[in-house]
């Protein structure tokens, strides 16, 4: 994936968030927001931030985390 590609969709991104490093363009960042947590968008995203954003913040200083659970 390239480095200033959306997490989400792939596409290039010119707007939008950074978070640890890792980019979400804006219009996913909306869709995020507003997802309903009933649907697979919902899930979609959650486990592409769960296995990006996450794995970057453990892989980052060193934490002492107790009962962190993914």
């Amino acid at each position: 994936m390239n480095k200033n590609s959306c997490l989400m969709c792939r596409k290039p991104q010119d707007n939008g968030i950074i978070i640890y490093g890792v980019n979400i363009c804006r219009e996913c960042e909306l869709r995020l927001i507003n997802v309903d947590v009933d649907t697979d968008f919902y899930e979609y995203y959650k486990e592409k931030i769960k296995k990006s954003i996450v794995s970057v913040i453990l892989r980052g200083d060193e934490h002492n985390w107790q009962n962190y659970r993914l």
